[in-house]
């Protein structure tokens, strides 16, 4: 299948172009220029966060950052401007492996770690006048330009009260998604689809929460929530959708195409507002095709009632589990922390001996490079260096042609510059290309006039030092970084089978706590989608010193893969009727569940799972178990 590309931001790089350059300019024209330059820094970092996403979304993934990088040059110069320069290097380390070990909570917790990381080297190695908090101050200012920007300008066209946020497109996008894995069911591009579909699913439930946990003011208030409720209740009738179309894929068999054209009404139903229109007839010829038709005529239902924005009270939603701090402690959050921690200090240290002031970019450099949640490391260290050559070639063919670069024309450098970021992100080196264009049209206008020519050595240095210091023993095992996630996914797959498989009237009963097991299930399929890009990025690494052959992480992911989809199943046969298995049954699943996760996470496999194929008359169990040997066999033939 080919793949489309991705459309060119095009309002986020207009609010680009309005921030930096801008900023800049107010800081030259008066007379405040290093005031200027850090609030540019802030717009121009935040430019790089500002991904496509709800407004609410937004919010989150560029003013955490922000705020984290606010805090880091605040340390920064506080180190500076009380204490010597050497106390620069534990001072790296320590906020480097504070850095590394917050990247294992998630993408946002990543972002916020490596801005708070990067600007601690700036303020520790780029001497500005003033004090430290206001250096602070200048740099969240300028963040909060462009935060502000990103509230004000809106995407063309998703404007009007049907299409009032980007949730109500997030809901859709799950129902098209639905109905692409449905057209694919019985094919050879069945998984993948399968896989986008989840994807667009854990997307729309990140959306709503946020549509929850952050109301715009004034927002119309019904009964059982805010206004956005109803479209709660038609993502939760997608969720049970979706569910029940991973049952028909695990099934294996292909269903009609006016069947799999449903969810596109539905979708087209959240995009204006308007009812779904008429459905396919149910064909219930089997378990998973009778959950399948029930959850659709389910669905029809709630779209009626929600037509008029009414909303049922207590209506089926989901909410995922908040990250757990324990995950910084995790040996994944270890190794993440010593790997950088380490990286960024011997940087520093380097740096420290070859310059008196001005020596951040060695130690920025290493943070931007050793990031293990980045991509491969070679690759990123062989895109950083091209990317730095490009850039000071450019910077240096804009400062001949221009004449040096006076203000009005660096001002002009940077306007430019900063509207591409939001295009350079979709590939490394492009995007450091245009930052180091940025950076030392910053660093020019702070009084530091000879930076470029260095700048190529000291880019050289860290691709050297990164690569040398990354791959040393116990810091690049991926038995660590994707081995984790796994046991992550099967400790997740295990909670969700205990809750869906008690008994009746339990206190884990499914009908009365449905919300509950569905976001246990999606915990499973987030982490699921996290191994599976740490597997990715394992096997295209260089191979390591850690010994031994390298395993077969994709088959692993694979198999958990199978794992989650089973347990699934499982969980929705006993909701329409199937016996439910034995309590026995049960123990001896989750417990090899639980025994696998443990093998995983100590990296060794040194416990074996339950012996035995598994419950009796359970296939979908019986599934889960016969993945968990292969997950052993797999995680052991090292």
């Amino acid at each position: 299948m080919s793949r489309r590309a991705a459309p060119v931001p095009r309002t986020a790089m207009v609010r680009g172009a309005l921030g930096a350059g801008p900023l800049l300019g107010a800081g030259i024209a008066t007379g405040h220029p290093g005031p200027g330059v850090l609030a540019a820094l802030g717009a121009m970092l935040a430019g790089v966060n500002d991904r496509p996403g709800t407004r609410r979304k937004g919010m989150v993934a560029i003013g955490s950052p922000a705020v984290a990088g606010s805090l880091g040059l605040l340390v920064g110069a506080v180190v500076a401007d009380s204490a010597g320069r050497w106390a620069a290097v534990p001072v790296l380390f320590l906020v480097g492996w504070v850095s590394g070990a917050l990247s294992a909570m998630g993408a946002v917790w990543s972002a916020a770690a490596l801005q708070m990381l990067v600007t601690t080297a700036i303020g520790m190695g780029m001497p500005m006048p003033g004090p430290a908090w206001f250096k602070a101050v200048c740099f969240l200012s300028g963040a909060s330009w462009l935060l502000l920007l990103r509230l004000v300008l809106r995407v063309p066209g998703h404007g009007g009260p049907a299409r009032s946020s980007g949730e109500h497109e997030a809901v859709a996008a799950v129902f098209d998604a639905l109905a692409d894995a449905l057209h694919a069911l019985g094919g050879p591009h069945a998984a993948a689809a399968r896989r986008r579909m989840v994807a667009a699913q854990q997307q729309a439930d990140e959306a709503l929460r946020l549509m929850r946990l952050l109301p715009w003011p004034g927002r119309r208030t019904v009964r059982g929530g805010t206004a956005g409720h109803p479209l709660a209740e038609r993502f939760g009738a997608a969720v049970a959708l979706c569910e029940a179309s991973i049952a028909l894929l695990w099934e294996g068999r292909a269903v009609p195409g006016e069947v799999a054209d449903g969810p596109r009404r539905l979708a087209a139903a959240v995009r204006t507002g308007g009812p779904a229109g008429l459905l396919p007839s149910p064909v219930s010829d089997s378990v998973e095709r009778a959950a399948f038709d029930r959850a659709l005529l389910e669905a029809a239902v709630v779209f009626d009632r929600t037509l008029n924005g009414a909303a049922a009270p207590g209506a089926r939603t989901t909410a995922a589990p908040s990250r757990s701090w324990r995950s910084m402690l995790s040996s994944a959050g270890r190794e993440y922390g010593l790997r950088v921690a380490l990286c960024v200090a011997v940087t520093g240290a380097v740096a420290l001996m070859l310059h008196e002031v001005h020596w951040y970019w060695l130690p920025a450099t290493a943070a931007f490079l050793v990031k293990p949640d980045m991509g491969p490391l070679f690759s990123r260290v062989v895109n950083r260096f091209a990317g730095t050559v490009a850039g000071v070639l450019v910077f240096l063919l804009c400062t001949t042609v221009l004449g040096g670069l006076g203000a009005p024309a660096t001002v002009a450098l940077v306007v430019v510059g900063a509207a591409l970021v939001p295009f350079s992100v979709r590939h490394f080196g492009l995007q450091t290309a245009v930052i180091t264009v940025l950076v030392l049209s910053f660093v020019r206008t702070a009084g530091d006039t000879e930076a470029a020519p260095a700048r190529l050595l000291e880019t050289t240095l860290a691709c050297v030092i990164v690569l040398l210091v990354g791959h040393l023993p116990r810091l690049t095992d991926p038995r660590v970084r994707v081995g984790h996630r796994c046991a992550v996914t099967l400790r997740c797959t295990e909670r969700y089978l205990r809750h869906v498989l008690a008994g009746p009237g339990g206190a884990h009963d499914p009908r009365r706590s449905g919300a509950e097991g569905l976001a246990l299930r999606n915990a499973a399929y987030r982490a699921l989608a996290e191994a599976r890009a740490a597997a990715e990025t394992a096997a295209a690494e260089l191979p390591g010193p850690y010994g031994g052959k390298k395993h077969d992480w994709a088959a692993v992911t694979a198999s958990a893969e199978l794992i989650v989809d089973a347990a699934t199943v499982c969980a929705l046969r006993v909701e329409h009727g199937v016996p439910r298995p034995s309590p026995a049954e049960v123990e001896q699943v989750t417990s090899a569940l639980s025994a696998a996760a443990d093998a995983l996470e100590d990296g060794h496999g040194a416990t074996r799972p339950a012996p035995g194929a598994g419950p009796r008359n359970c296939r979908s169990l019986r599934d889960v178990m016969t993945q968990l040997h292969g997950i052993h066999t797999l995680t052991t033939a090292a």
